[in-house]
């Protein structure tokens, strides 16, 4: 690849040395070349003009303005891919899920706080994050505002129906523009699968969607028996799935209860610790217990986990919706759409008025 060709990085951390430690991991590639560092978001809202890169990465934690701010005014003044180094923390999650709201395309969670000497672990998940975010069109990265919708007027919802989402990078973007446009209402349960690198993130992620949704958005926790008009978040390391039990109701015999059982990735699933929770072993198992009365639905993400899933629902009789090349990135919902596992193609804008349709058959 001519060195023109390359996808052209600006590295933003008060640290020298976490600067030169991400600069040795980024020119590492072939494809990229870190084009300058800035060791404050000041320096970086300087150097943007001049340097026109084609990404940042962009630590959190520094003096003067923080990552937030930073984010803010290159948002603002100079509209450019962002990649978040985040911080293995709560409060380091709360803020990363606000640089998502904020216009971040995603993030890479620092390995061992703020002064990662092992940062080398996350050397893979940080090119890839940045070579799908330098690919980014700007004007994908604002967020529509959702519109409200309501339910049809029906007194019975003739078939006991589930809706299951699967997301990566650009989800939690992606979900905003869905999640607050369903109604308080909404008669069926929604189990999302969002790629997250630890349940801290999770939970912020939920906090932040409950807040802005007229549906409950919680992680769930082991065991606990979902229910219609609730939005179950699966925790970011744990891979989430269903289990039935048989319930006696009272004076009207037994019946069988849809539970979440929670699987601890770094103690049973090691190798799948990247792509966790799974979206695939999340929609199969829907899939299994629900069959024909199963939704599932695609969203931004690199990759192909969704894919099996996807497959698993159509085959099953269920409905099936791809997000289309509005996606953030279009990676996923690309696979499921090109293997011909979803029945719709819509943009995040259409989705949930389709859900809505779909529910109500």
């Amino acid at each position: 690849m001519e060195k023109s060709e390359k996808i052209r990085i600006l590295v933003v951390d008060d640290s020298l040395f976490m600067r030169a430690l991400v600069s040795d991991m980024l020119n590492s590639d072939p494809e990229i070349e870190v084009i300058d560092t800035a060791k404050d978001g000041a320096e970086a809202l300087k150097k943007i003009p001049q340097k026109r890169p084609d990404c940042i990465t962009l630590d959190l934690v520094m003096p003067g303005w923080n990552g937030l701010t930073t984010l803010n005014h290159i948002m603002a003044e100079y509209p450019t891919p962002v990649v978040i180094l985040s911080a293995h923390s709560k409060e380091g999650a709360d803020i990363t899920i606000k640089c998502l709201d904020a216009g971040a395309v995603g993030f890479v969670l620092k390995p061992s706080g703020e002064l990662s000497l092992d940062i080398k672990k996350i050397k893979t998940q940080l090119l890839d994050e940045v070579k799908a975010a330098s690919k980014v069109s700007i004007g994908k990265i604002k967020i529509p505002v959702a519109e409200k919708l309501t339910m049809p007027k029906r007194k019975i919802l003739l078939k006991r129906k589930i809706v299951v989402i699967g997301a990566s990078t650009g989800g939690p973007q992606t979900l905003e523009s869905i999640l607050p446009s369903l109604p308080y209402d909404f008669p069926a349960p929604i189990i999302i699968a969002q790629h997250m690198p630890s349940s801290f993130f999770s939970e912020s992620l939920a906090e932040h969607l409950n807040e802005i949704c007229e549906l409950k958005v919680k992680v769930p926790e082991n065991n606990e028996v979902i229910q219609a008009g609730t939005v179950y978040l699966a925790p970011g390391g744990f891979h989430t799935t269903l289990k039935l039990r048989r319930t006696k109701e009272d004076g009207r015999g037994m019946r069988d209860e849809a539970s979440i059982v929670l699987v601890s990735v770094a103690n049973d699933h090691p190798s799948s610790i990247a792509l966790s929770p799974s979206i695939d072993m999340t929609m199969k198992s829907v899939a299994e217990f629900f069959n024909g009365n199963a939704i599932g639905i695609i969203l931004s993400g690199m990759g192909d986990d969704g894919r099996e899933g996807m497959r698993a629902i159509k085959e099953s009789g269920g409905s099936t919706i791809a997000q289309d090349k509005s996606s953030l990135i279009y990676g996923m919902p690309k696979v499921v759409i090109d293997d011909g596992y979803a029945d719709k193609t819509l943009p995040a804008s259409e989705i949930a008025g389709e859900i809505i349709g779909i529910v109500e058959r």
